[in-house]
């Protein structure tokens, strides 16, 4: 008997909701905005009363229910359950005891780790991923997630906190991050930093309506061969390339997996940053080595969510 689990992915702009089967099927799922009023209502608030619409929509038996797994934007103390700290840039965040709170209003198991820690668990799970024990794999989008499989397990760290990728120096005289450090990652290899860096170079274009200028609008350009926003995209792609290598030659892994809406880009960013990636990895690193998106897409979150229930289950 199929087993069905609650899986909960919480970004800094939405929620999405699923209920999940023992084989990571989604047989319902829904998505409701997070940031609409810039956090002044709780993201917590904003989660309950999304269930309860999801509970109500889907016409979900709570007694079906074995589990409620919790992806979370953020750095999360899995051993209990509660939002640590953020980059600084979500407000009434930090300190939200996520799994108190759902296991209080539920009555269920709740486990709850950071968003893309989920995502690698559920690409190592079931996407591309599957076939190897040493993953690396970055989101990027609004900023840059990471998750880390070493050997089969994520590596997780004293706290629950490891594989905060979008936060180590690259650049220690470059642009101040959210996180009150400088010239971090996230500043160069994020969809935003590409987006910032477009419109302050087009600043003074009479016809350009900055406002309209966003990741789609980007690559819309860059495929019809726009010269300036060509060199743009080179140069963030080259950013993204040399903070991967570095992961390379620290993890060596089997599979570089990357994620956020962007990796739907095959032919101009996937193929273009595999390219830049090998040609500045040592020899050694780059031997059997897969860089490939990710093929669960949104779904990854809410698969890696619920995975600890159904692994300790089966």
């Amino acid at each position: 008997m199929s087993r069905y689990y609650l899986g909960i992915d919480i970004g800094g702009t939405a929620v999405k909701l699923g209920l999940v089967r023992s084989n990571g099927e989604i047989t319902n799922s829904g998505t409701y905005s997070v940031n609409f009023d810039h956090y002044k209502t709780p993201i917590i608030d904003t989660v309950l009363k999304s269930l309860e619409s999801f509970i109500h929509e889907n016409t979900i038996d709570l007694s079906t229910i074995k589990g409620i797994g919790v992806s979370a934007t953020g750095q999360i103390d899995v051993h209990n359950g509660i939002v640590a700290g953020t980059a600084g840039h979500i407000n009434n965040w930090v300190g939200t005891p996520l799994k108190d709170i759902l296991q209080e209003t539920y009555h269920l198991p709740v486990l709850v780790e950071n968003d893309a820690n989920c995502a690698v668990i559920g690409e190592h799970w079931l996407g591309d991923a599957a076939n190897y024990s040493n993953v690396v794999m970055l989101t990027i989008g609004t900023g840059v997630g990471g998750g880390i499989i070493i050997n089969n397990h994520l590596l997780s760290g004293q706290m629950g906190i490891a594989g905060e990728l979008g936060h180590f120096p690259l650049n220690a005289h470059g642009k101040p991050c959210y996180c009150g450090n400088i010239g971090c990652y996230e500043q160069y290899a994020s969809t935003t930093a590409l987006v910032a860096d477009v419109k302050e170079t087009l600043n003074n274009d009479p016809h350009i309506n900055l406002e309209k200028i966003n990741g789609k609008y980007i690559f819309t350009q860059l495929q019809k061969g726009n010269p300036t926003i060509s060199v743009i995209v080179e140069q963030w792609i080259d950013n993204i390339a040399r903070g991967i290598v570095g992961l390379i030659h620290i993890f060596n892994p089997e599979a570089i997996i990357i994620g956020g809406g962007v990796s739907q880009q095959e032919e101009l960013f996937i193929s273009p940053l595999r390219e830049k990636i090998l040609e500045l990895t040592m020899p050694c690193f780059k031997k059997n080595l897969i860089i490939t998106k990710a093929s669960l897409g949104n779904n990854a979150g809410l698969c890696g969510a619920v995975y600890p229930f159904i692994k300790n289950n089966s």
